[in-house]
């Protein structure tokens, strides 16, 4: 299934909008069964480990810009989590319409820091 750039973004953006809503069955939508997920704290594999780690932490997105190239689309946003606020990037790569990996990357040190102070 061949998807336009423009298809590509919106899918990326519906994500957001359902993470940010906490409608994690509407976020499922978006995602494909096999996705992968890198970050900061590990990886996860299969759309049920990425939602569940979604749902548990709440975090809302706040999407500053995002390019795409056909079926890749780069987002750069601002995660807000237990009242920290970070700059992110995301590299998100589409198959058949869904999400099918997922790289983000931001400096997890304010996370660290509140973790050590708990």
């Amino acid at each position: 299934m061949k998807i336009s750039t423009n298809e590509a973004k919106e899918t990326v953006l519906g994500l957001g909008k359902a993470l940010n809503d906490e409608s994690f069955q509407i976020a499922r939508r978006y995602v494909g069964d096999d996705m992968k997920y890198v970050g900061p704290f590990g990886s996860r594999v299969g759309a049920e480990a990425y939602l569940q780690e979604m749902e548990r932490l709440r975090l809302k997105f706040d999407i500053q810009k995002i390019f795409a190239d056909g079926k890749d689309v780069c987002a750069l946003y601002e995660i807000s989590v237990s009242g920290i606020r970070l700059f992110a990037c995301g590299w998100f790569q589409l198959e058949d319409g869904k999400i099918s990996s997922l790289r983000v990357t931001f400096d997890p040190r304010p996370l660290l820091a509140l973790s050590e102070a708990s």
